[in-house]
């Protein structure tokens, strides 16, 4: 069997995702190899080679995740020293400020439902397209106005820390999402009639790329809904890789660098050698547990890569089912066409099911929702061959 052989190294981990002193430290570099044919990194083995027994065990592992992925793809996490917010005629004013001094503001605008609260909220990057329960608040975010697509180094992020920042938009649309939820816990209900521990992240195409990250990165969203994210969302980067060879006319990970500025700039020197990479987004999903996460996939987009998100999605559900979390995380996907970002009333009881569960807390809910209405062609064991233990 070959093997990939290399030696990587990690970069000094970005404030607010350093390890904690229990669980040690990632090494300046270390060994990672990838067999042919590659498959999906094992999540439940540290880059030292120890074992995840434990949930203590994974809350460590998920930091080193945490820094591969701000490592190999999405740029660091800056510092922010402070955040100052104001909340009037729905509208959340924030600003923000930087080490050295530095400030930037944006806003994000607030519908309310009628009543006097305190809500869930639902943040929103760019807008909503899938039906939101009348009990919750929705906060649109223009994501776009933090980091643009294009061209890179262009929005209020790189205003504030640099334009020779190497972040990528997504984690830089992610901190904003970050930002908003430091404004409501500032504010309090009081003000905003927001329950800040009942929130919910959302976004469609690119922006549901953004949404998962925002997720992945902040553990005070409690519920992550990513729609038709495609590759970069739940698709994991080997499995595309595959599609396109495959002839399938897919977004791979060597296309999507050469145009939107969503990764960091380190991120294009693996793009041709998968195997080089010691993780893939089954992980992202691990970053997310034991969180609710319904990803939300439209089958009939070939560009979405519809095999690569359900086959990812299955091996990152193979993380929640070892923290006893099965039923956190769900897949719901659907052909719709080329009627991209509209959300099928076929899909809406499972929307609404993680909705109910998860910020509403209804009882007696079902979110065992893991379907495709394709057939495909995918054996797990193709890519993964680790077994995901039962945490303790």
């Amino acid at each position: 069997m070959m093997h990939h052989s290399l030696l990587i190294p990690i970069l000094a981990l970005a404030a607010g995702t350093s390890l904690a002193q229990t669980c040690g430290t990632v090494p300046n570099s270390y060994a990672y190899a990838n067999g042919s044919p590659i498959k999906l990194p094992d999540p439940f083995t540290f880059l030292n080679g120890t074992k995840v027994v434990t949930k203590a065990d994974w809350a460590c592992r998920q930091d080193e995740i945490s820094s591969i992925f701000q490592r190999y793809e999405l740029g660091p996490l800056p510092a922010v020293e402070s955040v100052s917010a104001t909340f009037a005629s729905n509208k959340l004013s924030i600003t923000v400020t930087a080490a050295g001094g530095k400030t930037l503001s944006f806003s994000a605008t607030v519908k309310l439902p009628s009543g006097s609260g305190p809500f869930p909220a639902l943040i929103a990057l760019g807008g909503v397209s899938i039906p939101v329960p009348s009990n919750v608040a929705v906060i649109t975010y223009n994501n776009e106005e933090i980091a643009a697509t294009d061209p890179r180094g262009k929005g209020k992020f790189f205003d504030l820390y640099g334009k020779s920042q190497t972040t990528g938009g997504l984690l830089a649309w992610a901190w904003g999402v970050s930002r908003i939820v430091d404004a409501l816990e500032k504010l309090g209900p009081a003000t905003t009639k927001i329950n800040p521990a009942r929130l919910a992240v959302t976004g469609c195409s690119r922006n549901g790329k953004g949404a998962l990250m925002a997720g992945a990165f902040d553990k005070r969203i409690r519920l992550t809904l990513p729609q038709e994210a495609g590759s970069g969302g739940m698709g994991c980067w080997r499995i595309v890789g595959e599609m396109k060879k495959n002839g399938t006319k897919v977004e791979d990970a060597a296309q999507i660098v050469n145009g939107d500025q969503w990764f960091a700039t380190s991120f294009t020197q693996y793009v041709n050698d998968l195997g080089k990479l010691p993780y893939d987004h089954h992980m992202l999903a691990g970053l997310v547990a034991p969180r609710p996460l319904l990803v939300i996939e439209n089958s009939g987009i070939d560009y979405l890569g519809p095999i690569s998100t359900y086959g990812c999605s299955t091996a990152g559900r193979l993380i929640y089912s070892a923290l006893g979390e099965k039923e956190a995380m769900g897949l719901t996907q659907v052909a719709h066409g080329s009627s991209h970002c509209q959300l099928p009333s076929s899909q809406n009881a499972d929307v609404a099911a993680f909705f109910d569960k998860y910020l509403l807390d209804k009882a007696g809910v079902n979110t065992d929702i893991f379907k495709t209405d394709k057939t495909y062609n995918f054996q797990l064991s193709r890519w993964v061959d680790w077994t995901a233990p039962t945490l303790g």
